[in-house]
């Protein structure tokens, strides 16, 4: 396995180390700068002058592709002890918001696709979900706990306006009494409140939305297809309004970044109707290190050294820490002064009070496939 990672691995760094790592930025409305090789190919690929001088011909405009996924099964397990989910349904890989801190950017390369453009660009569907989750929840065996809609990709990005998978699955899940949560950072979730209002009366549902930057200027360059921040808090506003428990991700924190917003981020989302709130610390696993040191050295090559160094100092000396509940959250002083302002914020607020825990015995199976009731006896 190889990484492309252009800055030394551990240790401190300087502006002028980063300016090292920085490329053409081609492409208006993506995330990420380059398109560099994935972690599993044999071969790297870099552009370079051969003399003709070809390689300073602008890009062509990068289209966004859309592929045919067949799952086999939709319902993915996790038995991770720092997340509060133990399922999940993503109906698309790959996200066309092409926010470039996603943690998600690295599973691209098990298509043999790079996690820089490609994961913005070419994106994968599954047209067969629907069905398949019908299946899962006829089986006898099948225990209901809470389906997170949407956590490794976002179920709202822009396709979704297109195919509509988001909303099947909402349909099915809500025909069944089945509860769920969701996640995203579009305002297409307003599309779907005719559908999620009612199981959250219930007690079947609860939604996120992560709130990044109250900056219009840092949130286009960082999630540059994403919704502009005042459309999250009107979002926050519309969900709440029709009787939703609203959650506000400020998530991710990146050092001398967005984290100055944190508590400005809670009270906004406070005041537009959210009732609890989380964060997540900025994780850099596999290509993302490259990919977010090159988008630093572009835009904010001033602080970029500071931003590496801090999230460095966090993660014992390296841009990442896979150990549980530290991923997260990182340790050391930073950490620790990151953790109390967000929870002083959070208190002051009224966003530190419980999540309310969503119902599973109004679930009612799904018919099987072939038609046969279960008998109740």
């Amino acid at each position: 396995m190889r990484l492309n990672q252009k800055l030394p691995p551990k240790g401190r760094v300087t502006n002028l180390d980063v300016s090292h790592t920085a490329e053409r930025h081609e492409h208006r409305g993506r995330g990420a700068i380059s398109n560099q090789t994935g972690r599993f190919e044999r071969e790297t690929r870099d552009a370079f002058d051969d003399g003709w001088g070809t390689v300073e011909e602008a890009a062509g405009r990068l289209q966004t592709s859309l592929t045919r996924e067949t799952a086999r099964t939709i319902i993915t397990y996790n038995r991770s002890p720092d997340i509060s989910f133990d399922r999940t349904i993503n109906p698309y890989r790959g996200c066309e918001h092409g926010c470039v801190y996603c943690f998600a950017r690295p599973t691209h390369a098990y298509h043999g696709l790079s996690a820089g453009l490609d994961f913005e660009s070419r994106i994968f569907f599954k047209p067969d979900g629907p069905a398949l989750l019908k299946k899962e929840l006829s089986r006898p065996s099948y225990v209901p706990r809470p389906i997170a809609l949407g956590m490794n990709t976002d179920a709202y990005q822009p396709v979704e306006r297109q195919l509509k998978l988001t909303r099947t699955f909402l349909e099915i899940l809500s025909e069944h009494n089945h509860p769920v949560t969701l996640l995203t950072k579009s305002a297409l979730i307003q599309r779907d409140i005719d559908l999620i209002a009612p199981m959250a009366e219930k007690g079947l549902a609860r939604v996120g939305v992560s709130l990044t930057s109250l900056d219009p200027r840092l949130s286009r360059l960082m999630e540059p297809r994403a919704a502009a921040p005042y459309r999250r808090l009107q979002t926050i506003s519309a969900l709440a309004e029709a009787g939703i428990p609203v959650i506000t991700m400020t998530a991710p924190i990146i050092p001398a970044l967005n984290e100055p917003e944190m508590e400005d981020m809670l009270e906004a989302a406070a005041e537009h109707g959210a009732t609890n709130a989380g964060y997540v610390v900025l994780r850099l696993p596999f290509e993302l290190k490259d990919i977010f040191h090159e988008w630093l050295a572009e835009h904010y090559p001033d602080r970029a050294a500071k931003v590496i160094n801090t999230l460095r100092d966090m993660r014992g000396g390296q841009d990442y820490d896979a150990n549980w509940f530290e991923r997260g959250r990182g340790r050391g002083v930073h950490a620790r002064l990151i953790s109390q302002r967000f929870k002083k914020a959070a208190r002051r607020l009224g966003l530190d009070e419980g999540r309310p825990r969503l119902r599973t015995d109004l679930f009612r199976p799904a018919e099987p496939p072939n038609g046969q009731m279960r008998l109740e006896l």
